[in-house]
C-alpha cells in the first residue's frame, strides 16, 4: 500500500513538473511572465527528472541552454539513485 501511493505521488509530481515545462514554453512564446530556471532545475531534482527531461523533449523547451542539457539528466540519475537506493537499502 505504501509503495504505491509513493509510485502514484512521484507520477503525479512528473506530471506536475512536465507541465510546468510546457507553461513556461507557452509563456515564453507569448512574452509573458516566466517560470524561473532555477525554479525548473530544482523541481527536476526534487525527484521530477523524468517529467523535466520528457517536457524539455516534447515542448522543445530549453533544450540550447547548456545548464538545462547537463542538470536535467544528471537529476533524472540522482533520482534513479535514490530510488534504487530506497527500494534496496531501506
Amino acid at each position: 500500500m505504501l509503495t504505491e501511493t509513493i509510485l502514484l505521488l512521484l507520477l503525479l509530481w512528473n506530471l506536475i513538473v512536465f507541465f510546468m515545462y510546457g507553461l513556461d514554453k507557452k509563456r515564453a512564446v507569448r512574452d509573458q511572465g516566466r517560470i524561473p530556471e532555477k525554479n525548473l532545475i530544482s523541481a527536476a531534482f526534487l525527484m521530477g527528472g523524468a517529467g523535466a527531461l520528457l517536457g524539455m523533449r516534447v515542448f522543445r523547451h530549453k533544450t540550447k541552454h547548456r545548464n538545462f542539457l547537463v542538470l536535467i539528466p544528471l537529476a533524472l540519475v540522482l533520482n534513479l539513485g535514490v530510488m534504487m537506493f530506497a527500494i534496496y537499502v531501506l
